[in-house]
């Protein structure tokens, strides 16, 4: 049994009182820790109050000045009431929801959807309130409507530019990081050490104790003895150095060596956490869940619920009847210019796998020359079967206009995991971890792996890891907000068009 970080100078000073004393104000947790994190929830939260109350005040002061003959005392207070109560709604509900916690900082993603269902809730309770206290006609319209469009962009904005700031400024050395221990066999901390960038995860770490391997010939009370002899001096450590949190890297498949882990560190004042080995290296995203009155880590979400596929299928009609209608001449130009360029038919179909791994023909503008009894060959750069035609439409991604057929059939979305040929998906789903879980929903005309740029020819395992890593990661965090996100990035993004031939 070993520990690193204990510090060399409290070994080297004399017994001198005053010196000890010293030494034991350094080691424990840094006294402005806890109004470091007040001071950054309270950064966070004025943020969010300045940019609405910049939103409002703009809104009414420009409306005053235009419509009232540029008296804006009425204005300001309008908006200072406005944004008061909007203000108060929101930042309510994050401090109740920690959103402005630094760990949630930290970790979290910005989520637009959350913020986007705060703001519909909080201007709800505008109406209501305006309604119960009859000051409805006190408000402009323009005013209101105005706000509400501004409001939620400006919210999103600066809360990132604040979110981005303080991760870059948290180092390991700041006041306000968690101070955490490190138990567990050498190879587990090797491991954590190896799969995490320390400097990165917004925490200090104050100490390693390290468990020495049981010998497995010995009997069961030397094996008894010298666990319980590490664990003690593993918890004498932790009651001096005081961490905020312990961390147990035992492997979860050592069972009893958890348990007495678990038994010993319930005994210190720290936040004690489990970390299954190298399971969350594999799933970073691990939650427990509830299912009935059962309780599990989820890692992996189920295929979208009722209501979910309800939402995405509208959106898919909505959006896939509008295109075609109104791109109706687009897709009879190239028709003919296709017809007019190479013999052959239109469309090109291809079976594909969907939704479950059913097969179904895929309908693509052909961009390729016929040939009679061809084998399957995914297409190259400066391919010569493609004609001059057939390149313009693959740079433009418009061979892929005719999927809109598929997503009104219901074989096919508007955004998810792109539909592969069948030969590709039997070779990658043998090489490939998790391959065929793309097959959990529909298939898409784009995806979040084409926006990122990971489309065209896979001339490498890792091109294709890379892109199922993508896939996997729209699967896990879909939303309609992140559907809109990638349609809009599709049409703009340059990324969307790279590799494209």
């Amino acid at each position: 049994m070993f520990h690193e970080r204990i510090p060399e100078t409290f070994q080297l000073l004399p017994a001198s009182a005053d010196r000890r004393r010293n030494v034991w104000s350094a080691l424990l947790p840094h006294r402005g820790r806890a109004a470091a994190r007040i001071a950054l929830s309270s950064a966070l939260a004025a943020t969010d109050l300045a940019a609405i109350l910049a939103v409002m005040l703009f809104m009414e002061c420009a409306y005053e000045i235009v419509y009232q003959d540029g008296l804006i005392g009425t204005g300001i207070l309008r908006g200072l009431r406005l944004a008061s109560l909007l203000g108060l709604v929101i930042v309510a509900t994050n401090a109740l929801r920690a959103e402005y916690s630094l760990d949630n900082v930290i970790a979290r993603k910005s989520n637009i959807q959350r913020t986007a269902s705060l703001w519909l809730v909080a201007w709800a309770a505008v109406l209501v309130v305006g309604f119960m206290t009859k000051t409805t006609v006190d408000y402009s319209r323009l005013v209101s409507l105005g706000s509400f469009l501004a409001g939620l962009p400006a919210l999103i904005l600066t809360r990132g530019a604040m979110v981005r700031l303080v991760r870059r400024r948290l180092t390991a050395g700041s006041a306000s990081v968690s101070r955490v221990h490190l138990v567990g066999y050498e190879e587990d901390i090797t491991r954590f050490y190896a799969s995490n960038a320390i400097d990165r995860l917004g925490l200090r770490i104050v100490g390693t104790s390290y468990l020495r391997r049981v010998d497995p010939g010995a009997d069961t009370a030397a094996r008894h003895d010298q666990l319980q002899e590490d664990l003690d001096l593993a918890v004498s450590v932790v009651r001096f150095l005081r961490p905020d949190d312990v961390f147990v890297l035992v492997p979860w498949t050592d069972n009893a060596e958890v348990e007495r882990c678990i038994d010993a560190f319930l005994r210190v004042p720290s936040a004690l956490h489990l970390r299954p080995g190298a399971m969350l290296d594999r799933f970073p995203d691990l939650q427990v869940a509830r299912v009935g009155g059962v309780s599990g880590i989820n890692i992996g979400r189920r295929p979208l619920n009722l209501g979910e596929v309800v939402l995405k299928r509208a959106l898919d009609l909505t959006v896939a009847t509008i295109a075609l209608v109104s791109l109706s001449p687009l897709l009879a130009l190239i028709a003919l210019a296709i017809k007019l360029d190479s013999r052959g038919p239109v469309f090109f179909r291809q079976k594909r796998y969907g939704f479950n791994q059913q097969p179904f023909g895929v309908f693509k503008f052909r961009s390729m020359r016929t040939e009679a009894n061809a084998v399957f060959r995914q297409a190259t750069r400066n391919d010569n079967r493609i004609t001059r035609v057939g390149a313009i439409l693959r740079r433009t991604n418009l061979d892929e206009l005719p999927q809109l057929l598929n997503v009104l059939r219901g074989e096919m979305s508007l955004v998810g995991p792109r539909p592969h040929a069948l030969a590709h998906d039997r070779s990658f789903e043998r090489r490939i971890a998790l391959y065929a879980r793309r097959h959990n929903v529909r298939p898409g005309i784009t995806g979040w792996a084409q926006v990122n740029g990971f489309r065209g020819e896979t001339l490498t395992d890792l091109d294709m890891e890379r892109r199922v890593a993508c896939d996997l990661h729209y699967i896990d965090n879909w939303s309609v907000w992140f559907d809109l996100q990638i349609m809009i990035q599709t049409l703009i993004s340059r990324r969307a068009y790279r590799n494209a031939f």
